[in-house]
């Protein structure tokens, strides 16, 4: 399968707060028959405790990545392309693709180190970003803030409306950092267990990551993260909730719709039954992109949040067309 894998030294990454890995996985995705001509590219980012590299598992039920490409453009379905799936896993359990002090600077790590290093080594004429989850928040967010960077973007149940998605986890998230000793000793007692994918874990893993990304704060003995509920009383604490409010894509579209205005395409999909509430996310990024004069490629379909990569067969051609 034509994969390549590379490895590239970050230089923004060297000394990040988690003490996550400077030198990173990338694997490049190219056409079977691929003679070095340019092409159009996608950057993929994965979803919450993913990687790059596992967009291309086997998959005994269903397709990988890379073989859904071969399909798809073998067949003619979708046009000759690159994909570079990027590696941003994180001591925090993923990525949202932002800066942040709390996590180190992986938006400018993709844009002024990634997307180079792959223009140095394969031609690209043009770049979109595609993503699911807390990929297909960072591909609406890359997006929306650098549309000189890339021209489309196709977002899949991605993380929006955030009293509805992230609130909930809070209780849990609360109950088990008090019960370890505060949020930097539940991390260490999470990466000290052997099975890091017990059911209990995800909230409190999960609210951790997103404060760490929305509302970092460098003076805080937390981990360098400020939290949107009092650790001690779990009260709520507005201000902090509007510092993650100006995260939300919901409240950033019409902030950035004269950036919006400038994408080729702007897709966005979300299953009916997705366990994270983002359906109405999903609503109201369609909504508030119509709204600012910009009409999205817009589907709902009759699935819940996991293993619904089939969905690629509905965006990644349209996707790739858009900016060939």
């Amino acid at each position: 399968m034509p994969i390549h894998h590379h490895r590239i030294s970050s230089r923004l990454l060297v000394g990040n707060p988690l003490g996550d890995p400077a030198e990173r996985d990338l694997h490049v995705w190219v056409p079977p028959d691929y003679d070095g001509r340019p092409l159009p590219a996608l950057l993929a980012v994965t979803g919450f405790t993913g990687t790059g590299a596992m967009l291309f598992n086997a998959d005994p039920l269903g397709e990988d990545l890379g073989r859904r490409l071969e399909r798809l453009v073998g067949t003619g379905a979708c046009p000759p392309c690159l994909v570079a799936a990027a590696d941003c896993f994180t001591r925090v359990g993923g990525n949202q693709y932002i800066n942040s002090t709390a996590t180190g600077p992986w938006e400018d790590h993709l844009l002024t180190e990634l997307l180079p290093f792959v223009a140095e080594r394969y031609p690209v004429t043009r770049w979109g970003v595609f993503g699911k989850s807390s990929g297909g928040y960072g591909a609406m967010v890359l997006g929306l803030r650098h549309p000189d960077v890339f021209a489309a973007l196709a977002d899949h149940s991605g993380d929006a409306g955030f009293e509805l998605c992230y609130m909930p986890d809070f209780c849990e998230a609360l109950d088990a950092w008090r019960a370890a000793g505060g949020p930097a000793a539940w991390l260490d007692r999470f990466w000290a267990d052997p099975n890091r994918r017990r059911t209990k874990h995800m909230k409190p893993l999960n609210a951790l990551a997103m404060s760490a990304h929305y509302s970092p704060d460098p003076s805080s003995p937390h981990l360098g993260i400020e939290f949107p509920f009092d650790l001690d009383t779990g009260e709520f604490r507005p201000a902090v909730w509007a510092r993650w409010r100006e995260h939300d894509p919901t409240v950033m579209i019409p902030r950035l719709a004269d950036n919006a205005r400038r994408l080729r395409l702007i897709y966005i999909d979300c299953g009916t039954k997705d366990e994270y509430a983002l359906i109405w996310g999903a609503r109201t990024k369609a909504a508030k992109l119509r709204a600012a004069g910009v009409e999205p490629v817009y589907e709902e379909f009759d699935d819940g949040h996991m293993n619904v990569a089939y969905r690629y067969d509905a965006s990644l051609p349209r996707l790739v067309k858009a900016i060939s």
